[in-house]
């Protein structure tokens, strides 16, 4: 009979790998391999089960493993947020007709509190968990993706470790769990540095932009738009996808020249890249076939055999991080647009495939590994510019990146607003304690092909005041509106005066407050296509409750009560208390 572990909370782990040490010892489940056989680790390796003591209709949130999925609902009915679920037809990260899979971390709430299960590292290999219909009733089973590694090529036979916490406050768990975490994963220094405010290309030209609509956009950035400080030029500049420091047509007087000239008339420049892949016409492609993951075969992988293919300029293939020479050419690409471009931040997208299986120079290295290596020597280069992950695997990255995407790319549509506000704020806990989070960029302007009416503009831009983060205009700046240049002014005077999330206090995600000065407390209040919904607001003493956005007296007198009413739909408002 196995030994069973009974936490302090009075919850009974009943460990199942024989060849598997655990000990519970600071709020944590440590977990180390003691087999002595050298047979490869499975892509599905059980480490603990508890019993799921909680009732079916408990809510729940558990994170996916890459950017794109999260899971909500219930215990009985989950329900995928994100528009692509680690299991589905495209990303195929485990199979379809499986148990759901809550990587990284599972939290449920109950009428009396939340208890969350989380992994509090991600060295190796990838954690996840199920729930699970036992003998006994429903049981929570912890694994981790074993990839088919073999311990004797492991630097040492540390597992990862868990956490399983309980409390009244939803903030509270999610600040014991962020420190946990740091125990293993030291977030970077940008983590608590003031979050960037500027433009981002992609949402006003995507692939189409030119060294024109970036020089016109900058000099767009004066008079009441000198606060945008930064300028991001994103997907597009590079002549194929893998070869970043050769410009397209488009840049005839090369992207050198265009990140100096946005830096003498005062900006910061930002850039992007796709670090990890390559297309087949690219020259680091053709020209180093042996720096690329290999399938079983021995053939070269491409993405798509395996996963979602990617979204244009495909076939991807995959650098192979764990290959020195590989690590060498991140290095020097980054150091090249850091130290001689002058590069501020760089915008890290499709990490994800990074962490794709196969067969790499280096035997026994997980894709998870080999991942945070390439993300080490990306570091390596940038010194001490911004690394923002996008497109990541979520939990790899840990104390890798400055800033983290944390929900799918806005679209001007009131659907797509209201899944990127389900998916940011069930990860705005991580803010400033894991990374910056980065909802996406603000957009409050219509194009020709993408467009939707005011009232969903109002639903977005109070999103965005409710997250913090990152704060990109992603509208082209000489078509801004009155309505759009007053919105985005707001928002950087919410910036300036608090660079925190605002706190839901449940997984409603219905109500969250911020503290934005010391006199001044901001409430966001949401309606997701629900009923008519009724507030009730507290303060701790009488105060005047203002409109955020026209500064509207919503009450008549000063008072600690105010009740306000959202009509049904998608429908939001942002309410500012003064004294």
């Amino acid at each position: 009979m196995r030994e069973i572990i009974t936490l302090p909370c009075s919850r009974e782990l009943e460990p199942i790998q024989s060849d598997v040490n655990c000990r519970h010892e600071d709020k944590q489940i440590w977990f180390k391999y003691i087999g002595i056989h050298n047979s490869p680790l499975p892509t599905y390796f059980p480490l603990i089960q508890t019993s799921c003591n909680f009732e079916r209709s408990a809510t729940v949130i558990g994170d996916g493993f890459q950017m794109l999925a999260q899971t909500g609902g219930t215990v009985d009915q989950p329900i995928d947020i994100g528009r692509c679920p680690d299991n589905d037809a495209s990303y195929r990260i485990y199979p379809q007709n499986a148990a759901k899979r809550y990587y990284n971390y599972l939290v449920l709430e109950e009428s009396n509190g939340y208890t969350l299960f989380g992994f509090t590292s991600c060295q190796r290999f990838a954690g996840f968990f199920e729930i699970i219909e036992g003998e006994n009733g429903l049981e929570i089973i912890a694994s981790i993706d074993g990839e088919g590694s073999q311990p004797q090529t492991w630097e040492n036979n540390n597992l990862e470790s868990i956490t399983i916490l309980t409390g009244s406050s939803l903030a509270d768990l999610y600040t014991e769990y962020g420190e946990l975490i740091a125990q293993h994963h030291k977030p970077r220094l940008g983590v608590n540095q003031k979050a960037p405010v500027g433009w981002c290309s992609w949402y006003a030209y995507y692939a189409e932009v030119t060294e024109q609509n970036i020089q016109l956009n900058v000099d767009h950035m004066k008079g009441d738009l000198d606060n945008l400080e930064w300028v991001l030029l994103d997907d597009g500049y590079q002549a194929f996808m893998g070869d970043w420091l050769t410009p397209s047509d488009k840049f005839t007087n090369g992207v050198k020249e265009l990140i100096q000239s946005i830096k003498e008339k005062g900006k910061k420049p930002a850039i992007w890249m796709a670090p990890f892949i390559a297309q087949p016409e690219s020259e680091v492609f053709r020209n180093h076939p042996n720096w690329f993951v290999k399938d079983e075969q021995g053939n070269l992988l491409k993405a798509e055999d395996v996963t979602y293919g990617g979204w244009r300029c495909t076939p991807w293939y995959i650098l192979d991080t764990s290959h020195p020479e590989v690590k060498a050419h991140l290095t020097h690409i980054v150091k090249t647009m850091r130290e001689e471009w002058g590069v501020e931040l760089f915008k890290l997208d499709a990490n994800y495939w990074g962490t794709l299986k196969g067969k790499r120079y280096q035997p026994g290295v997980t894709g998870v590994q080999a991942y945070r290596m390439g993300m080490e020597a990306i570091a390596k280069g940038a010194g001490d510019a911004w690394l923002l992950g996008c497109n990541a695997p979520m939990w790899p990255s840990l104390g890798l990146v400055d800033a983290m995407r944390v929900s799918d790319d806005v679209e001007r549509h009131p659907h797509r607003f209201e899944q990127i506000a389900k998916e940011t704020f069930y990860r705005s806990w991580q803010h400033r304690k894991l990374w910056q989070i980065d909802p996406d960029c603000v957009t409050l302007i219509s194009l020709p092909n993408q467009t939707t009416d005011r009232k969903s503009y109002n639903f977005h831009r109070d999103v965005c005041l409710a997250s913090g983060g990152l704060l990109l205009s992603g509208d082209p700046l000489p078509e801004l509106t009155p309505y759009a240049q007053r919105s985005l002014s707001k928002l950087i005077i919410r910036h300036k005066h608090s660079q925190q999330a605002a706190e839901f206090s449940s997984l409603s995600l219905n109500h969250a407050v911020l503290n934005l000065t010391e006199h001044n407390h901001l409430h966001c209040l949401f309606n997701y296509h629900g009923d008519e919904k009724e507030f009730t607001l507290a303060s701790d003493h009488p105060v005047h409750w203002y409109h955020y956005w026209t500064g509207e007296k919503l009450s008549e007198q000063p008072t600690q009560i105010f009740q306000f009413t959202l009509p049904a739909g998608l429908t939001s408002q942002a309410i500012v208390t003064a004294e």
